[in-house]
C-alpha cells in the first residue's frame, strides 16, 4: 500500500474546476469552452499519424490523472510533478469527469484507476478506444486478477501498475506508455507471458490467421470487441457490404463453418486476438 503521501504532499497551483467535488485543473491547461471543446496541440511523433508512437523529447508529456483514493492521488501528482518533463492537465476523483476532461484535453496519457464513481477506468478506457482518441491509458490499480487484466489488455491499455508500487514506478510508466510501449508492473509478468503464450498456441491451431490482410485482422479484433456490422463499417468508413465480405473472408480462412461460427470463435479468443 501506499504510505506517507499525505505529508509528502505539495499542494499544487490548480484552478477547481466547478460541478465536480476533488477535480482541479492545473494552471498551464488552456481552459476549453464548457469544459469540453478544446485540442491539444497535435503530438509529435516519428511517424505521422501512428497512435502511440514516441513523444518528441522536446514536449511535455501532458497527462490526467482520476483516482478516487485522496492520498494515492495527491502522492501520484506530488511524484509526477517532480518531472519537468510531465505535465499534469486536470486531477480528479470521479470517472466522469475524467472522461471529459480527456475529450477536452486529449492528454498524451490518462492513468485511471479501475474503481472510480461515475464511471470505472474500465469505461472509460472503453469510450477511449471507441472514440479512436489518440491517448494512451494507463491503469494505476489494485487489481491482480487476471480477467481484470486481460480486460485492460483488450481495451488497448498500455500501462498496468499495481498500487503497492505506484509511487516508486508511475514516473517510468507514464514515460513508457507515452513513447507507445507498454509498462506492466513486475509482479504482474506471469500474466503478461501467459497471454503471450496462448497468442502463439493459437496461431499454431489457426494457421489461417497469418492468411488474413491488415484490414480483414481489424474487423476481426472488432468483431471481438462485440461491434456490429453497421458499427465496424462506420468506424473504418467502408461499406456493410464489404465488412460482411471481409467476415466472410476470415470465417473462410480460419475454416469456420456456420452463420455465428466467426462471432463464437473471436469471443473465444478475444484476449489473443485483441
Amino acid at each position: 500500500m501506499v504510505r506517507n503521501t499525505q505529508s509528502a504532499f505539495v499542494a499544487s497551483p490548480s484552478l477547481v474546476l466547478p460541478g465536480t467535488p476533488g477535480t482541479r485543473m492545473h494552471q498551464g491547461a488552456a481552459a476549453p469552452s464548457a469544459f469540453g471543446t478544446a485540442s491539444r496541440a497535435p503530438l509529435q511523433t516519428s511517424e505521422a499519424g501512428s497512435r502511440g508512437s514516441m513523444v518528441d523529447p522536446s514536449q511535455q508529456i501532458r497527462v490526467i490523472l482520476a483516482d478516487d483514493h485522496p492520498l494515492i492521488l495527491q502522492g501520484l501528482v506530488t511524484i509526477l510533478r517532480m518531472d519537468p518533463s510531465i505535465s499534469i492537465l486536470v486531477e480528479t476523483r470521479d470517472g466522469n469527469a475524467a472522461l471529459e476532461a480527456i475529450h477536452a484535453y486529449q492528454p498524451h496519457v490518462a492513468v485511471l484507476d479501475v474503481e472510480m464513481p461515475g464511471r470505472t477506468g474500465i469505461e472509460v478506457a472503453t469510450e477511449i478506444q471507441n472514440a479512436g482518441l489518440p491517448v494512451q491509458t494507463l491503469f494505476v490499480t489494485g487489481h491482480r486478477e487476471e480477467e481484470v487484466f486481460n480486460q485492460a489488455m483488450n481495451l488497448g491499455v498500455k500501462g498496468y501498475v499495481l498500487k503497492d508500487s505506484a509511487l516508486e514506478d508511475i514516473r517510468t510508466a507514464v514515460k513508457t506508455v507515452a513513447a507507445g510501449r507498454r509498462f506492466i508492473s513486475p509482479a504482474l509478468s506471469d500474466l503478461l507471458f501467459d497471454r503471450g503464450a496462448r497468442t502463439r498456441t493459437l496461431a499454431k491451431e489457426r494457421p489461417g490467421l497469418e492468411l488474413l490482410t491488415p484490414m480483414e485482422r481489424r474487423v476481426l479484433r472488432m468483431v471481438a470487441m462485440d461491434r456490429t456490422s453497421k458499427e465496424i463499417a462506420d468506424t473504418l468508413g467502408i461499406s456493410h457490404r464489404t465488412v460482411e465480405n471481409h467476415r466472410a473472408n476470415c470465417a473462410s480462412k480460419l475454416e469456420l463453418r456456420g452463420s455465428h461460427s466467426l462471432l463464437k470463435f473471436a469471443f473465444d479468443h478475444k484476449a489473443e486476438l485483441i
